[in-house]
């Protein structure tokens, strides 16, 4: 089993989130969370006024998926959170070694 972790544009969530009900991953963990990349946030006008957002509101996803799944379910997110500006998050995959469902005991995939 695979953990992916997105970090994604808020605007982007609804069609992420619509390309992995498709893929039968309709369960996920959803958090608004703030910060930034390389470019250090962004500068903005305001009433005639310049001023400096540092850091950046995005969604952080969490999904555990198959091994077998991991390749689709990155491909779907990419394809839907991608905008081709800069900020549109990352992916990081790590590997779970175990996943149990608390109300009933179950294990590994069954789990998912």
């Amino acid at each position: 089993m695979k953990r992916i972790d997105a970090i994604i544009r808020p605007a982007r969530l609804n069609f992420v989130k619509a390309a992995l009900e498709e893929l039968g991953y309709g369960g996920m963990t959803v958090a608004e969370v703030k910060g930034h990349g390389q470019q250090r946030g962004i500068t903005e006008q305001w009433r005639g006024r310049e001023y400096r957002v540092e850091y950046l509101s995005k969604v952080w996803l969490l999904i555990v998926v198959k091994d077998s799944d991991l390749e689709k379910v990155v491909d779907a997110i990419v394809d839907n959170a991608q905008t081709g500006e800069i900020g549109d998050g990352k992916l990081f995959v790590s590997d779970v070694q175990d996943v149990i469902r608390v109300r009933t005991g179950e294990r590994g995939d069954a789990a998912i």
